[in-house]
């Protein structure tokens, strides 16, 4: 088993020309009462079709900016996001995300917030085959008993588990995940990582991920994006994670490499870019 660690380098992934997904020297600024404010400058980087990759930083540092360049809900005030080879300039059942506070209609059970979004994206699917797509990716997250349950009824875990089937029902290219189990208990987190694992090793879909977690980053993604600090928040380093996969928790904490990368971050974001609370 090995770990690589990719120190801060201006080769951010593969040649423009073969990447999946391209961030083209994109900024973001915001206008203000005071003035124009930066929040994300001069980001370049490659995502490869499949990839898991995941993005850390402090508060204020623009990740959410970033994601939301991709899904569609954000344009760059500066430079472009290009999957396909096409600038993504709106949303679309290509990139579907998945939030931390959930984002189900709450008078509909689990099963009709799945099949709304089927329903939706792909209106033209013969009746019984959206709702067999419904019940299948309900059952991929363990749902298939509280299929009926409205969504007030369901616990935190189980509305995450609703949030990405649903997302996960549509066949997306790329899934953006906003913090998913930020709001989760230690153990329902996990189980969820690990649910989300095995989806993700079955559809092969490429992934976006928001964390705050050092370990949850290190269990789930090939990379690491660790961004500097805001205002003008820039790529500072990414790190490869290369634990063979399917990956056993107990058996990468067990490897020296595992805390060698771990304190690396560690340095990065409470060392080298320590944030400061009193700005």
């Amino acid at each position: 088993m090995s770990a690589v660690i990719q120190s801060p380098v201006p080769d951010l992934g593969a040649p423009p020309t073969e990447a999946f997904l391209r961030f083209e020297n994109v900024s973001k600024v915001y206008p203000t009462a005071k003035g124009p404010y930066t929040v994300l400058d001069g980001i370049d980087m490659a995502v490869n079709q499949g990839e898991f990759m995941c993005v850390i930083g402090h508060s204020g540092c623009g990740k959410s900016t970033l994601l939301n360049m991709v899904s569609g809900f954000a344009t760059p005030s500066e430079g472009q996001v290009v999957l396909h080879g096409n600038t993504i300039t709106r949303p679309g059942p290509d990139r579907m995300v998945v939030f931390q506070g959930y984002a189900l209609l709450p008078w509909f059970t689990a099963y009709e917030n799945v099949y709304l979004a089927i329903d939706s994206a792909k209106p033209h699917l013969p009746e019984r085959e959206k709702k067999e797509i419904a019940r299948e990716h309900l059952a991929m997250v363990g749902l298939t008993e509280a299929a009926e349950k409205k969504i007030l009824q369901l616990s935190g875990g189980m509305k995450q588990r609703v949030a990405i089937a649903r997302a996960l029902a549509i066949r997306p290219e790329v899934l953006i995940l906003d913090e998913p189990f930020g709001a989760l208990d230690a153990i329902t987190k996990e189980e969820l990582q690990e649910e989300l694992l095995t989806i993700w090793n079955t559809q092969k879909c490429t992934v976006l991920m928001i964390t705050h977690d050092i370990d949850e980053a290190l269990f789930l993604a090939d990379r690491l994006v660790m961004m500097t600090n805001g205002p003008a928040a820039k790529i500072g380093e990414i790190m490869e994670i290369s634990f063979p996969r399917p990956r056993n928790r107990e058996e990468i904490m067990e490897d020296p490499l595992y805390y060698d990368l771990r304190n690396r971050a560690l340095d990065f974001l409470y060392s080298r870019f320590a944030h400061d609370d009193t700005e």
